[in-house]
């Protein structure tokens, strides 16, 4: 709203205006209204007033002279005279001084509220304006300070802005500092590329009050996803930080802020802004969301490039195949602390990628497929992979995609092994009346003893030995129950050709020779 004040001698006149005008409907809000000009002077100097409604005669000040004085320290004042003196003169006067109005009394409130309407729209006409010239202005100035710093026209640019732009009175020495949101890739993906803009432009808008109020005044645009800052001499540093841990609190992402050093020219802040992007690129290795200055980490050329006898993936892929998650988690972290010399993206995404391919290779030999496991979890597209920013973001995809890969090899390994094992059961039913073996259980399904004797305890909890022995002794029971089958018909029927084993057998599971068994069943029945 914009800020009215009232001047009038007269106090009915003055209740009047203040009761009877829609100031509120009008967007205006009444500030004061005094009955004298030095009252009204003492308050235009203490507060801001877009709009002046004062009374022409007036003791010992007039009107005219009280706008006259408020124009000294406030030259955009819209200053609309009442008066009940329809004297040229005074019309004269209130014209020199550029009044806005000149309303007669006794007042219309129509012919007043029609002058604060029209003075309305030329305040709003005004604001509009230089907000169009500031952005004009910020756009110019963004584009000089690109220039700037990529070294292209960078001359004239610098001239630009110290006569423009103030860059002539910066707190030397400054530093460049580059902000750059994280994860933007993708996280705006989804989104068409006007939208993102949008999106990008908000986000902007929305940080230079927070720079405002760290006490940096110049920043500019340098791409969809970077912004620069100059931080001139008496800011310090740690304000930085709180800046990144503001915007992440304010915000569903966080930023990196990468700085360069000291600056005491802008050919030397040129310089600046390579260290800060420089600094920005450690980002890989020193993480996200947090402040990285030039230099500060050190690299050792000796890591740059590890030799494959440090890096054997092997007991990786066998972990994976084993479900043995510790391991898979153990080994993966292992090969990324032979690989922390690595300073390029690339060649980690690189270092990754023939990880996979050996895993893929190992994994065919028995018949199974990456890929394949993969498909069957979100995320788990390499290309997912090539989007992520930092080496421990990298690391955790991966741990994340062999750990899924591992659990739905294990589940089909699993679906393998019951199937083979049901296999088992239902051959050993076959030949429950032979003497059947693993041994000829195995040549019959092509497989080694050890191999099904191994599977068969894994998927059933006991060995194949001993569930052999509860199936002849399920069935025997089951056969006994027939008072016409003889004891040693049900032996024979069951693989037992040694009467006294059978009977050891049979006591030891039921406790109870089989001939009771049989007696014991027929009076129950009895019963």
């Amino acid at each position: 709203m914009y800020k009215v004040l009232i001047v009038d001698d007269e106090i009915l006149d003055l209740e009047g205006m203040r009761s009877f005008i829609p100031w509120a409907e009008l967007g205006l809000e009444v500030t004061g209204a005094v009955n004298n000009g030095f009252d009204a002077l003492a308050l235009l100097e203490r507060q801001p007033v877009d709009i002046l409604v004062t009374d022409v005669h007036m003791p010992s000040m007039t009107g005219l002279e009280l706008a006259r004085k408020a124009r000294e320290f406030a030259g955009r004042l819209r200053v609309i005279f009442v008066s009940g003196y329809q004297d040229f003169h005074y019309v004269k006067e209130a014209i020199a001084l550029n009044a806005f109005s000149y309303v007669l009394k006794p007042m219309d409130d129509k012919e007043l509220t029609d002058a604060l309407r029209t003075v309305v729209q030329q305040l709003d006409q005004e604001k509009r304006r230089q907000q169009n010239e500031q952005a004009y202005r910020e756009i110019a100035k963004n584009d000089y300070l690109l220039k700037l710093l990529e070294g292209a026209e960078a001359e004239e640019a610098a001239g630009v802005l110290q006569e423009s732009y103030g860059f002539d009175r910066l707190g030397w020495p400054v530093r460049a500092a580059a902000v750059e949101l994280d994860d933007l890739s993708w996280k705006l993906d989804p989104m068409p590329e006007h939208r993102q803009q949008e999106w990008f432009n908000r986000f902007y808008d929305s940080l230079v009050p927070l720079l405002t109020e760290a006490r940096i005044r110049h920043v500019c645009k340098t791409s969809r996803r970077r912004i620069f800052v100059l931080i001139e001499d008496g800011v310090n540093l740690q304000a930085l930080s709180a800046l990144a841990d503001r915007i992440q609190e304010l915000n569903p992402f966080s930023v990196t802020v990468g700085v360069g050093e000291e600056a005491v020219n802008l050919t030397g802040l040129r310089r600046s802004y390579g260290e800060a992007l420089e600094a920005l690129s450690c980002k890989l290795i020193a993480g996200k969301g947090r402040v990285i200055r030039h230099g500060e980490l050190k690299w050792d050329d000796a890591l740059e490039q590890p030799s494959q006898t440090a890096l054997p993936p092997e007991p990786l892929y066998t972990a994976v195949v084993n479900f043995d998650l510790v391991t898979v988690s153990d080994e993966i972290d292992r090969l990324f602390a032979a690989a922390a010399g690595m300073r390029s993206k690339l060649k980690i995404q690189y270092f990754v990628m023939h990880i996979l391919l050996g895993l893929e290779h190992h994994l065919r030999a028995i018949n199974e497929s990456l890929a394949n496991a993969l498909q069957e979890e979100t995320g788990g597209s390499p290309d997912v992979m090539l989007q992520l920013e930092t080496i421990d973001d990298i690391r955790s995809w991966l741990r994340k995609r062999l750990f899924a890969a591992a659990e739905v090899i294990q589940r089909r390994k699993q679906k393998k092994s019951s199937k083979l094992v049901d296999e088992m059961i239902r051959y050993v039913k076959e030949q429950l009346h032979e003497n059947v073996t693993l041994k000829e259980v195995a040549d019959h399904l092509c497989f080694s003893p050890n191999y099904l004797g191994t599977l068969f305890k894994e998927v059933m909890g006991t060995n194949f030995s001993e569930y052999v022995i509860h199936l002849r002794m399920e069935k025997a029971g089951e056969l006994l129950r027939d008072p016409r089958v003889k004891v040693y018909e049900v032996a024979d029927r069951v693989g037992y050709r040694y009467m006294p084993y059978f009977s050891r057998q049979f006591k030891e599971v039921f406790g109870m020779t089989p001939g009771s068994s049989g007696e014991t069943y027929n009076e129950a029945r009895g019963n």
